[in-house]
């Protein structure tokens, strides 16, 4: 008797049809990619940990140069009691310190007047330039010295931190020092967002490339740039970059492709930034030149949420991720080891790694607007 044979039994599976009906690839692809990206994460905080510099206090230079300290101002009242006395007390031989009051509401200027500084009264902004470049160029032009330190008004520097600066650009021959001071964090909503700065800075670029004469490959940070007169006069100045949201890095790489030296280093116990102090004052001031980040894309920038989405939060959603979740947070406790925040309450933002994406959206959000308003003046965005 003869077996008859299904011909459902007898069609052969072929290597290709089980492939796409095997339910687990596409997770096992995922999480091969957010390992992936978190060890090369890893390897550039070892890297830099090692060769990111940082100032440091050093021995008078025998020849210091003149050097202009420029601060540009618009509504900046509350924080100039706590870092312009700081600020004026780098002067000395051949440095001066000019304010510049960008329109202030607030009295800014005034104020900068009683505690000893040298105000000029900022001009109408032209057609074509954002303001924080505008009130720069002015600085600029106002300065006599050889080496022309740009520096925001929320910035405190403490005895010594001008030499650091003198002695660390001397010592890279650099034309642009630019320089990320340590975050101060003291409310929940600085600790969620304020720190990314570091964790983007340290954890995508390794410091030897930035050395490179690649316009690419450059970092920069308004919050602090040092550059010597010629160079940045012979480049421009701040017209290079007029129209910028993001002119730091942009001015940067536009330096670099101009044939001049960049060198980049962290405020260690020299310099600190409180930039915001409140939850709402991040989202706007991150989501103003996030877009630009992205290079102006938004699908770009939908996408980076997504993969921020993808690697800090959902592995903590499944069993299966306990790699990725301990590179996570071994990788935000690497980056403060590095910008030396280490004390208890800034080890405990380590915890909120997995909200930072939940955190960070309304900035996602704010980012993909057409316009965005900033210092009482509404911008267009690019893109």
């Amino acid at each position: 008797m003869s077996r008859r044979v299904s011909p459902l039994m007898s069609r052969r599976v072929s290597p290709s049809m089980s492939r796409r009906a095997h339910p687990l690839r596409p997770l096992r692809a995922l999480e091969q990619a957010r390992l992936g990206f978190l060890l090369y994460r890893l390897a550039a905080l070892t890297v830099n940990l090692l060769a990111f510099p940082v100032l440091r206090l050093r021995p008078p230079l025998p020849a210091a140069p003149s050097v202009s300290i420029l601060v540009p101002a618009r509504d900046e009242a509350f924080n100039l009691p706590h870092t312009l006395p700081r600020l004026l007390a780098q002067r000395g031989e051949g440095v001066e310190v000019l304010l510049l009051d960008d329109g202030s509401s607030d009295g800014t200027g005034d104020l900068a007047r009683q505690l000893g500084a040298k105000v000029l009264e900022g001009q109408p902004l032209p057609p074509g330039w954002h303001g924080k470049p505008w009130a720069c160029w002015q600085l600029a032009q106002a300065a006599r010295a050889d080496i022309l330190i740009f520096t925001d008004a929320d910035v405190s520097w403490e005895t010594g931190t001008l030499n650091a600066l003198l002695c660390e650009l001397e010592r890279r021959r650099a034309d642009l020092l630019t320089v990320w001071p340590r975050q101060q964090t003291r409310s929940l909503s600085e600790r969620l967002l304020s720190p990314l700065i570091d964790d983007v800075l340290l954890g995508l670029l390794p410091a030897p490339l930035i050395r490179l004469p690649l316009a690419s490959l450059s970092a920069g940070n308004g919050q602090l740039m040092a550059f010597r007169r010629a160079a940045y006069f012979r480049v421009g100045g701040h017209g290079l970059v007029r129209s910028e949201v993001l002119e730091d890095v942009r001015f940067a790489a536009r330096l670099k492709a101009l044939g001049g030296r960049v060198a980049v280093a962290l405020g260690g116990d020299l310099l600190s930034v409180r930039m915001y102090r409140s939850y709402s004052g991040a989202v706007m001031g991150f989501a103003k030149s996030l877009l630009s980040v992205h290079g102006g894309s938004r699908t770009l920038l939908a996408l980076s949420w997504l993969w921020c989405l993808a690697v800090y939060t959902l592995p903590w959603l499944t069993p299966q991720s306990r790699a990725v979740r301990t590179l996570g947070l071994l990788d935000r406790l690497l980056v403060h080891a590095k910008t030396g925040r280490t004390r208890p309450g800034d080890l405990l933002e380590v915890l909120l790694t997995p909200l930072l994406p939940l955190a960070v959206l309304p900035v996602y959000l704010g980012a993909l607007r057409k316009n965005y308003v900033w210092k009482g003046r509404e911008y267009r965005r690019e893109g």
